[in-house]
C-alpha cells in the first residue's frame, strides 16, 4: 500500500511539474538576511551574476546561480560613496543585464530593478518574470515588486534613465528576496501586464543615495 501511494504521487508530481511554463521547472522560495538581499534562480537554466559598485578597482567576480533553485545571498555594503549593482544574465557576459542596484544609509536600504541594460525582446526574465519582496512591506515607500512574466516594460523598474518612482527606501534591517521565474503575489505589487553561495560585493533618485542611473551603460 505505501508503494503504491508513493508512486501515485510520484505520478502526480511529474504531471505538476511538466505542466509549468518551459523554462521554470521548479518553484523555491527563502528568506532573505535582515541586512542584505537573496536571490533565487527558478530557471531550469543558470543565471550568472557580478557584483559591481563604484569605489571597486579590480573586475567583479562572476558568480553562477544553478538552475532549479540556486541562490545567492550578499549582505549590504556600505561605500565611501556610491552604491551596488548586482548584474544578473543568463549568458556569461554583462552584455544583457537586468540589474537589482542597492544603496545603505544610516537608517535606510534604497533599491530598485533595472531594465535598461536588458534585450526586452526574447529575455528569459521577461518571459518568466520576476519580484522582489521586502521581509516587511510598507505601502508606498517598501513595497513589494512583481514584474510579470510576459511584460516587457515593467512600470515597477527603471526602462528609461529617469523612472525614479523605481526607487525604494526600505528600514536598513529590512531583508530583500528576489526571485527569477516566478511572479509573486503581495500585498502591493507594480508593473502587472495586461547551492547558496554568499559575497560582500543601485540607485538612488536626485534627492536620494546614489543608484546608478538607468541608461548608463553596464559596468
Amino acid at each position: 500500500m505505501m508503494f503504491s501511494k508513493s508512486l501515485g504521487l510520484a505520478t502526480a508530481l511529474a504531471t505538476m511539474a511538466s505542466a509549468l511554463p518551459s523554462g521554470m521547472l521548479e518553484r523555491r522560495t527563502a528568506a532573505a538576511p535582515s541586512n542584505g538581499v537573496l536571490i533565487i534562480n527558478n530557471l531550469n537554466q543558470d543565471i550568472y551574476a557580478w557584483s559591481v559598485d563604484t569605489t571597486s578597482k579590480e573586475p567583479a567576480k562572476m558568480i553562477t546561480l544553478s538552475a532549479h533553485g540556486g541562490t545567492y545571498v550578499e549582505n549590504y555594503r556600505t561605500l565611501a560613496s556610491g552604491g551596488v549593482s548586482i548584474k544578473l544574465a543568463t549568458e556569461p557576459s554583462q552584455d544583457d543585464v537586468l540589474q537589482f542596484e542597492y544603496t545603505p544609509t544610516a537608517e535606510q536600504i534604497f533599491w530598485d530593478l533595472s531594465c535598461i541594460n536588458m534585450k526586452t525582446g526574447g529575455s528569459k526574465f521577461t518571459q518568466l518574470g520576476y519580484n522582489v519582496k521586502p521581509s516587511s512591506i510598507i505601502p508606498g515607500s517598501c513595497p513589494e515588486v512583481n514584474c510579470a512574466a510576459g511584460n516587457s516594460h515593467c512600470e515597477g523598474a527603471y526602462n528609461v534613465w529617469n523612472d525614479d518612482h523605481a526607487t525604494h527606501g526600505c528600514p536598513l534591517n529590512t531583508g530583500l528576496t528576489m526571485t527569477i521565474g516566478q511572479s509573486g503575489n503581495g500585498s502591493q505589487t507594480t508593473g502587472l501586464p495586461g547551492g547558496q553561495q554568499t559575497a560582500q560585493p543601485t540607485v538612488q533618485p536626485s534627492a536620494q543615495p546614489w543608484i546608478q542611473p538607468a541608461g548608463q551603460p553596464a559596468q
